[in-house]
């Protein structure tokens, strides 16, 4: 399940709506909607986000931080490490390795440690910046 199928679920649950009717409510199949909330799809459009907010009437901070969750819900990332450190390609690479076999307490503190981390320009803005100056 990713982050935000984990959401959706619990916002679906507590207005007490079915995946069913959610799914004809939004046009998509039910099997869809299962698909993304089990995170057996990639993650949603931007367009599928403002219309679940639509639908389950959520706005302002909760809808950006479905937002959020929606933006970080890929269930097969790449990581480009191309002009890093070696140690960075080391520890992408052993994270694709062996994320299967870390105890959930582990990868508990991995995220706490990029999350209080903080995040530098995107690579496109990098970019821009570099063709700026």
């Amino acid at each position: 399940m990713t982050p935000f199928g984990e959401r959706l679920r619990q916002l679906r649950a507590e207005r007490g709506i079915s995946q069913q009717e959610m799914a004809e409510q939004l046009g998509v199949s039910a099997a869809y909607l299962s698909a993304l909330e089990h995170g057996r799809r990639g993650r949603p459009t931007h367009a599928m986000v403002v219309a679940i907010c639509a639908q389950l009437n959520i706005i302002w901070d909760e809808a950006d931080e479905l937002a959020r969750l929606a933006r970080l819900s890929h269930p097969r990332v790449t990581v480009d490490t191309t002009g890093l450190s070696p140690t960075a390609t080391e520890l992408a690479n052993l994270l694709a390795e062996r994320i299967r076999k870390l105890p959930p307490d582990r990868v508990d503190r991995l995220l706490e440690i990029l999350k209080t981390t903080p995040a530098g320009p995107s690579r496109r803005r990098r970019k821009a910046a570099l063709s700026i100056s």
